[in-house]
């Protein structure tokens, strides 16, 4: 039985890293009117110049159009290496944490870092309203 790692254990230390930047993109003037999960998206990009800080940021399952798939509704046509490319990153980043996943993501097409970044943003977006981060 193949369990992911608990969310606690793996990405524990990114959580207030990007709850603290939630809150800094909360506060951009452009962000005002901003959807809650934009504004997870936006700190998962930001997530990267964040690196010398203490803190670190998350990760949690994701409203998707398919049920059983992580990736973005967007993405769900893409060819397969691309879908297997972004679950690839997801992995990484519930494994080795999002610093380790966006580095990884560098490599890779604007397409899969921007699905990447959505599928990414889905996945924690449920754990920090649990969280309280967001609404």
């Amino acid at each position: 039985m193949d369990q992911q790692p608990s969310f606690e254990k793996s990405l524990e230390s990114d959580m207030s890293r990007l709850a603290t930047e939630i809150k800094t993109q909360r506060e951009r003037p452009e962000m005002q009117d901003a959807a809650e999960q934009k504004l997870v998206k936006e700190a998962i990009r930001a997530f990267p110049e964040l690196k010398n800080e203490p803190h670190a940021a998350a990760s949690t399952p994701q409203a998707q159009s398919d049920a059983n798939s992580p990736l973005p509704a967007y993405a769900q046509s893409a060819p397969a290496e691309v879908k297997l490319e972004i679950e690839y990153l997801i992995d990484v980043a519930l494994k080795k944490g999002i610093g380790s996943a966006l580095t990884e993501s560098q490599k890779a097409p604007a397409f899969v870092q921007d699905a990447f970044h959505d599928a990414l943003a889905g996945r924690l977006y449920p754990e920090l309203q649990k969280r309280g981060i967001v609404k």
